[in-house]
């Protein structure tokens, strides 16, 4: 061949390869160990840059959220061979304009051939992939080659792809908004929005970030590949061999169904259905296989699947169920006897419950009309009503009569046999003529914070703000008034230079709910039961300047308007710390809003301070019980009110009625068939105390609303001996309170 066919050729060679370079792809460092770089460039109206060596690296794949999982790269098919260089023309898109309503994206032009995917490995694919060949716009499917109108390519180390032709493929809705410069695809019920020149799209609202910004070329909007395919949900391979990256598609339906979890024969049965499709296809038919019944008559395990066709005439996979259908449930059996069947006024009544259930699935007990004993002659009918599981009933009566001789008054009867909690009425103007009971005082030096002013909340901001070291209790009594919902924190501050611990003793918390009795009684029952079983017991370490939310029982539910929280706690810390007891919105974060409140004013009604020796201890050490005798507490003269300060603006305080004050009583001779009582002597009373370890309930079921009325906390038998009493008074209870030691009435 003569000099001047030489260099023609050569001129052709360079001219071809310049042209198979995408203006808008850009060199990459070949992180793969490919030294097969292509060096040509050329010129035209835009600067074109060196085509990318090797484009796609193996990626991790994106999906909404920022969760990466890398991909392995596949193993070289043998034989395959090197993609051309150069592809087949692609029609260029008009430059777009700005029109008032979006505008779906013109369709992706098909390749100028379409054929069979050769099988020489480069190519080849199932029927569920679509093969997007590197530097290339050729993309296979289904067996059809096809032609995006941009091919896939790199820019600032990031390999993009041409979202229209993607979603094509795919087969998922997509329009184009010129107004916002925004690609909007929608698969099923997720919507996601991709905007020229931004780094961020949007799933349903949410944002993720891509690796690189999506742009547009030639009218095509260009979009990371890692980014559509975690957006659309799509595995991919990458084959760095063959140039090549091989998505998986998933387009079949999905069907799926539920059933009762318990299905009884005899029943009707609720099958509800449920389908959709990957890429947003209408569901046209369904088909049920096995064994389903609208009704089963006979119990058993029967399969049933269940599978739903889209309109492209794919049919889902199977989606089956294996149901237990059970024998009919059978009602329980209410029933019971009493060990007479007549008996005297004040004579006790033992009731044995004979009810049960046939398949023994547990019943829930209802008596009416049951007493230990009746005080008006005539017949009394007593019944009881079982429920099970299932909500089937029983229900049985026995009537017995009550003759007119007595046998003990109402009085006598429960102080005799009255069960820890029961309720009886004495002549209560009576019992300021007793002797008062004889004790020695001494306190443990045990800080309490009282935040209770203003207990009805109006605004937003700080309650009570504290610096205390050592032992520091807690006691927490706020009703949210404002017309959203509303939260309660304690935030402790370590302002030491050095990390401080706290320990968390005992915590009972109570609410919310609208009845300040019942969140007071709630709260101290807890606080009793956490010194039992001290789940409450951990210890916090703060480090210098930290501040954390404690005692997080508070917070755990929002309080709706209206509603009140109570809390008692007993904390430790070993350095002094900074507390914060505080109300806010329940969607805002304590930490960040504390430094932004206010310091609430006291309410003028109810009271707050900090008290030292918040701890009593009552020791008695003559023997009780022999003539009636009491121990009054909370009224200010026999027990004097803690003497505070009010931190906030340094006023003094007295802790009106000791809320909050932990009372330890020691009765060290208690008289043998001597009773203990509890007798409210300020008005309504509801909350429990603990004897000797056990907790008792001041009373049982409702309030002592009278001093006419008396508790029954503990009573001796025939040897006496010591008994040991906790009590701290219940919030939204009423103060003083007496607790009554009588002689026991002769038995009959």
């Amino acid at each position: 061949m003569d000099l001047k066919k030489l260099t023609l050729v050569a001129v052709l060679a360079i001219s071809q390869a310049a042209s198979a370079v995408p203006a808008f792809a850009e060199a990459v460092n070949n992180t793969s160990g490919n030294t097969n770089a292509v060096g040509a460039a050329a010129t035209s109206e835009t600067n074109l840059m060196p085509e990318a060596t090797d484009p796609l690296p193996p990626m991790p794949t994106e999906v909404p959220g920022g969760v990466i999982s890398p991909t392995p790269t596949p193993t070289p098919i043998p034989g395959a061979t090197t993609e051309p260089t150069t592809e087949p023309a692609t029609t260029t898109e008009p430059t777009s304009t700005t029109v008032p309503t979006a505008t779906p994206i013109p369709t992706a032009t098909p390749g100028t051939t379409t054929q069979p995917i050769p099988t020489d490995g480069v190519r080849a694919a199932a029927s569920n992939q679509l093969v997007l060949m590197m530097n290339s716009n050729k993309m296979y499917q289904n067996g059809v080659e096809y032609l995006a109108n941009q091919p896939m390519a790199v820019k600032n180390g990031v390999s993009y792809v041409s979202i229209r032709a993607m979603v094509e493929r795919v087969g998922v809705k997509y329009i184009y908004d010129y107004k916002t410069k925004e690609t909007i695809v929608t698969k099923g019920t997720d919507v996601m929005r991709f905007k020229t020149d931004s780094k961020i799209y949007s799933v349903n609202g949410k944002n993720v970030t891509m690796k690189g910004p999506a742009y547009q070329f030639k009218g095509t909007f260009m979009v990371p590949l890692t980014s559509i395919t975690g957006a659309l949900g799509i595995p991919y391979t990458v084959d760095n061999v063959q140039k090549r990256v091989i998505l998986t598609l998933n387009t079949k339906p999905k069907a799926s169904f539920t059933v009762p979890t318990e299905i009884y024969a005899g029943d009707p049965v609720n099958f509800v259905t449920s389908s959709s499709s990957p890429n947003g296809t209408a569901i046209v038919d369904e088909r049920w296989d096995g064994n389903k019944q609208d009704v089963y008559d006979t119990p058993g395990v029967y399969v049933v699947s269940y599978s739903v066709m889209d309109a492209n005439g794919q049919w889902s996979d199977p989606y089956s169920v294996t149901i237990n259908v059970l024998k009919p449930n059978t009602p329980p059996v209410a029933n019971f006897t009493t060990d007479k069947d007549s008996y005297k006024m004040g004579e006790m009544i033992t009731y044995s419950d004979l009810s049960s259930d046939p398949d023994g699935d547990p019943i829930e007990v209802t008596w009416t009309n049951k007493a230990e004993a009746f005080f008006t002659p005539g017949p009394a009918t007593v019944a009881i009503q079982v429920k099970d599981s299932h909500g089937a009933t029983s229900t049985f009566e026995k009537t017995i009569n009550i003759s007119d001789e007595i046998l003990y008054s109402k009085e006598d009867f429960y102080r005799l046999f009255g069960v820890p909690g029961s309720v009886f009425n004495i002549d209560g103007s009576m019992v300021p003529t007793w002797q008062k009971v004889a004790y020695n005082l001494s306190s443990e030096p045990y800080n309490l914070i009282r935040s209770n002013s203003p207990e009805t909340v109006n605004t937003e901001g700080i309650t009570y703000k504290e610096t205390s070291f050592g032992g520091t209790r807690f006691l927490v009594h706020h009703k949210n008034n404002m017309n959203i919902k509303t939260k309660v924190y304690v935030i402790a501050k370590n302002n030491n230079l050095y990390p401080t611990t706290i320990t968390t003793e005992y915590v009972g918390f109570g609410g919310p709910n609208s009845y300040p009795e019942g969140t007071g009684k709630m709260s101290v029952e807890r606080y009793w039961k956490s010194m039992i079983t001290r789940e409450h017991y951990k210890t916090t370490v703060l480090q210098p300047g930290e501040s954390v939310s404690i005692l997080t029982d508070l917070n755990k539910i929002a309080m709706k308007p209206g509603e009140i929280v109570s809390l008692q706690a007993d904390l430790f810390s070993d350095y002094p710390i900074e507390y914060n007891v505080m109300m806010i919105d329940a969607n805002k974060d304590p930490l960040t809003t504390l430094p932004t409140l206010p310091i609430l004013d006291r309410d003028g009604v109810h009271n707050r301070g900090t008290y030292a020796d918040s701890t009593r201890i009552i020791t008695v050490t003559d023997e009780v019980g022999t003539t009636p005798a009491r121990l009054l507490l909370g009224d200010n003269s026999s027990d004097l009110n803690l003497i505070g300060v009010d931190p906030m603006n340094g006023t003094e305080a007295s802790n009106a009625g000791n809320f909050g004050v932990l009372y330890k009583i020691k009765f060290d001779r208690v008289a043998p068939n001597s009773l203990i009582t509890f007798n409210p002597r300020g008005g309504n009373y509801m909350g429990p105390v603990m004897v000797n370890g056990q907790i008792v309930q001041m009373p049982t079921s409702g309030s002592l609303s009278s001093a006419d009325m008396n508790s029954v906390i503990y009573r001796t038998g025939d040897y006496g001996g010591s008994v040991e009493i906790l009590f701290t008074a219940a919030s939204g209870s009423n103060l003083p309170v007496n607790f009554l030691v009588t002689p026991l009435p002769a038995k009959k």
